[in-house]
């Protein structure tokens, strides 16, 4: 006589209180990617109306991805340790209060401030909201949730784009509007948080604080310089900076490790780096962010400045990409294939139509000729970043998953804010102040995007399949 195992009992699915949270906590991942899109359209504005420096327009944009990154990690064990529905409401009230101050800058330097201020209040929020969907949904239902959670990054950023020159265009207040227009939003998503999100976490985890400021030290002894540099000259301390980050960034990667042996969690799990498929991946997602962050950022100049488009205009002209982008990055996982190679070449092709317009045209072209090139673009980054992201965390230990997705975006966001920063600086640089040369710069820097798309290929293909 045989024994059947016993069955476990099939798990109901989720009701109207499930689906609640997840719309609330939500909330908060759209918000972070919408600031994170919503100020590009805004440059040309803030530009005219701060009497903004180059550095300080780079700076607004790449501050507040470098301090959404430092705090991503820190940001996470926060949540395990006090609580995610306690960490989540301050943080969205932090993001809430920071975006006023943003509506209220008077100067370039006041509004960088209050973008760093922005970008932390998202680190603290943004992490609370898998760890409340893993507490509220069933691992039989979860990956719906999670569907959702990817496909709200992609409507943050679609609507940040096209959103952005709609108010801006709807608006008296101007570029002020894309900050305050988050107020409203986030009061009502701090209260509904304080009354429905489930507490969980809880536990005694443990934080870096001191690998976390060393990281963030390392990224902006390259990030400052490079920012500021060109407007002051290139003076001493700028070469400085950049050489203390290379015995610094050393020091930090060494501190992590001792803190590993001796029973600690640091920010960066250094056996990760040991993991080689995980390595190139992590580089290869990297650098797919450096280019996909400085060319939302040279684009808008281009459209709004070289071009001479409105803000609705420049709107309109990312809509093929966004609304592209979005669908394939939720088409992505249902394929059998690999699509990476696919969405490389799609992007490849892409950068190629776009020089080919701004060469052959010598910069004199409608901004709507740009939507065929952009379309390309749109697909081939959705067909090749979802993907990406799954592949790197494919072949990590369950025990480091944590560990291995807040490096994973951390180096995401890092990069972007590079991006941002060094290659803004090179279109700065050849564009000239006035911008006039909008079109030779965007020349080169989608020259410097397809190396950067050419060296992703490169590293996917290298990377081994099994570990």
């Amino acid at each position: 006589m045989s024994l059947a195992h016993p069955q476990s009992p099939p798990v109901d699915p989720p009701g109207r209180r499930e689906w609640f949270v997840l719309l609330v906590a939500l909330t908060g991942t759209f918000l972070a990617t919408f600031d994170l899109f919503v100020v590009n359209i805004a440059i040309p504005a803030v530009r005219a109306d701060l009497r903004a420096s180059d550095a300080a327009v780079e700076l607004v944009v790449s501050g507040y991805a470098f301090a959404y990154a430092a705090g991503l990690v820190t940001g996470g064990r926060l949540g395990d340790r006090f609580g995610y529905r306690r960490v989540f409401v301050l943080g969205m009230a932090a993001f809430t209060v920071a975006s006023l101050l943003c509506g209220l800058a008077a100067t370039p330097g006041q509004l960088v401030a209050a973008r760093l201020f922005q970008g932390l209040a998202a680190a603290a929020m943004v992490p609370q909201v898998l760890s409340l969907i893993t507490v509220t949904f069933a691992a039989e239902h979860r990956g719906r949730a999670t569907a959702w959670f990817g496909a709200t990054s992609g409507l943050g950023a679609l609507v940040g784009q096209i959103g952005g020159g709609l108010l801006l265009a709807a608006s008296g207040l101007g570029w002020r509007t894309i900050f305050l227009v988050n107020v409203p939003f986030g009061l009502v998503a701090t209260a509904l948080a304080l009354r429905r999100l489930p507490a969980g976490g809880g536990r005694r985890a443990r934080l870096d604080p001191i690998g976390a400021l060393a990281v963030s030290l390392t990224l902006a002894l390259v990030l400052v310089p490079l920012a500021t540099g060109r407007d002051a000259g290139w003076p001493w301390w700028t070469w400085a900076c950049l050489a203390a980050a290379v015995p610094i960034g050393f020091l930090t990667i060494r501190g992590q490790r001792t803190l590993l042996r001796r029973g600690g969690e640091p920010i960066i799990n250094p056996e990760l780096l040991r993991n080689r498929r995980y390595l190139l991946l992590l580089t290869a997602s990297g650098l797919f962010q450096l280019y996909f962050g400085a060319f939302m950022f040279t684009l808008t100049l281009l459209v709004q400045n070289g071009l001479g488009s409105e803000p609705v205009g420049a709107a309109l002209v990312f809509l093929p990409q966004g609304v592209l982008f979005t669908a394939a990055s939720m088409l992505a996982g249902r394929f059998r294939r690999p699509v990476m190679p696919i969405g490389g070449g799609l992007v490849i092709a892409g950068l190629l139509v776009l020089i080919g317009l701004l060469v052959g045209t010598g910069g004199e072209l409608p901004s709507w000729w740009l939507t065929v090139p952009l379309a390309l673009l749109g697909l081939g980054n959705g067909f090749l970043l979802s993907p990406l992201i799954g592949a790197a965390l494919a072949h990590v230990r369950a025990d480091q998953a944590g560990s291995a997705s807040g490096t994973l975006t951390t180096a995401q966001q890092f990069a972007n804010s590079l991006g941002v920063t060094l290659i803004g600086t090179l279109f700065f640089a050849i564009a000239g102040t006035d911008l006039a040369g909008a079109d030779i710069a965007m020349t080169t820097a989608c020259a410097v995007y397809l190396a950067l798309v050419v060296a992703v290929l490169a590293l996917i293909g290298s990377a081994p399949r099994n570990q």
